[in-house]
């Protein structure tokens, strides 16, 4: 399934890519690439699916899910997968696949182990204090959802 909506996606004008979340042999999100037809940079087929699967389940955890996919997860997509705390996940191709068609996320990687003042991307601290109060006024909160 998850390959033929990559399929029918690259009909469409979007990307290779085909995304199905499967929870007690039931269907209960799906997605395609989406990210050029939405000028959306987050619209991966994965993301899209969890967010269609948590939607449809009214639940943000997947942790009674599989996620079938036709690349192995960008690390974007592996985030959420993590955060949606899906267990298991198949995929057809792998990230060298990916990079050969011209999808290649291998720098993302090699970014995310670099010190933050080695990175392409500027990433500066600010406002710590600031910050940190947001992050108490939640910690104290006595009816608070974790996640």
């Amino acid at each position: 399934m998850a390959i033929d909506l990559a399929n029918k996606n690259i009909q469409m004008g979007g990307g290779p890519f085909g995304a199905v979340i499967v929870r007690q042999n039931e269907v209960v999100g799906a997605g395609s690439n989406q990210v050029t037809n939405h000028n959306d940079p987050t619209a991966h087929a994965e993301i899209l699916a969890i967010r269609e699967a948590s939607q449809n389940l009214n639940d943000y955890n997947l942790s009674d899910c599989t996620l079938y996919t036709t690349c192995e997860p960008c690390p974007m997509c592996l985030g959420a997968i993590y955060w949606a705390r899906i267990p298991h996940v198949f995929f057809g191709n792998n990230r060298q696949d990916a990079a050969g068609i011209g999808f290649d996320d291998d720098f993302i990687y090699k970014e995310i182990q670099l010190p933050l003042q080695k990175r392409s991307i500027l990433m500066e601290p600010m406002l710590g204090e600031e910050a940190i109060a947001t992050f108490k006024q939640w910690a104290n909160l006595p009816h608070k959802t974790e996640y």
